[in-house]
């Protein structure tokens, strides 16, 4: 019998796609510094929100510097909303107080968690 080996392609290690006609969003590179000096860049799409710290390879945080780090203006950063704002988003806080109250007197008399028979 003859001994034959599949030849071709390995598994996985090429793609049989082009980059032919492919269209590569807009990208900007900003320079961060860190604690220790190390000076490095790092790749952000156009539109991308470009964070004011990342973490440099040894492991130190490092400042973005230039045209929006600390050289620029801080950005503003808004609270987080939590779920009592979001919920007095829609409704008011008398008609909290109405329902709490109607809830309560549902869960004082019983009839809250009553067994459906």
């Amino acid at each position: 019998m003859v001994e034959r080996s599949l030849r071709g392609m390995k598994i996985g290690a090429n793609s049989l796609e082009t980059d032919i006609g492919v269209a590569l969003v807009e990208r900007h590179d900003e320079t961060y510094l860190c604690s220790r000096g190390h000076r490095f860049t790092v790749t952000f799409a156009h539109d991308a929100d470009v964070p004011a710290t990342w973490e440099c390879k040894c492991g130190a945080e490092a400042k973005l510097i230039g045209d929006h780090g600390e050289e620029g203006e801080e950005k503003i950063i808004k609270p987080a909303r939590t779920h009592w704002d979001m919920l007095l988003e829609r409704r008011s806080k008398e008609e909290l107080q109405v329902l709490l109250d109607e809830r309560l007197e549902l869960l004082r008399t019983g009839r809250l968690y009553a067994r459906r028979h």
